[in-house]
């Protein structure tokens, strides 16, 4: 299992553990309007940073190869406002193109 596995893994397992540890932590208070804010940005960001990483990195260096071109044809689609599954055969198709010309 590759270290970026593990590493959702834990966070799946802690966002659990937060999870059932909330309600009984606060004992039906309210967070702050600002922690609540932050909390909701917490699951976007890690997806973006494990996307980002799993497109961009081989080891410890820059890859820039036909994954890119998947990634940015996939964000077009979202722009266009498509369906995901549009998303990612646009994705795929755009990625499997390059190897293809390459």
């Amino acid at each position: 299992m590759s270290s970026a596995w593990a590493a959702v893994l834990a966070v799946g397992a802690g966002t659990v553990v937060l999870k059932s540890v909330g309600p009984v932590g606060l004992a039906g208070r309210e967070l702050p309007p600002r922690i609540a804010g932050l909390l909701s940005m917490v699951a976007p960001a890690i997806l973006a940073a494990l996307v980002v990483t799993e497109t961009f990195a081989d080891g410890r260096s820059l890859v820039l190869d036909a994954r890119l071109a998947g990634v940015a044809a996939g964000a077009v689609a979202i722009v266009l406002r498509a369906p995901l599954w549009g998303v990612i055969a646009v994705g795929a198709l755009a990625t499997a193109a390059v190897r293809l010309v390459s």
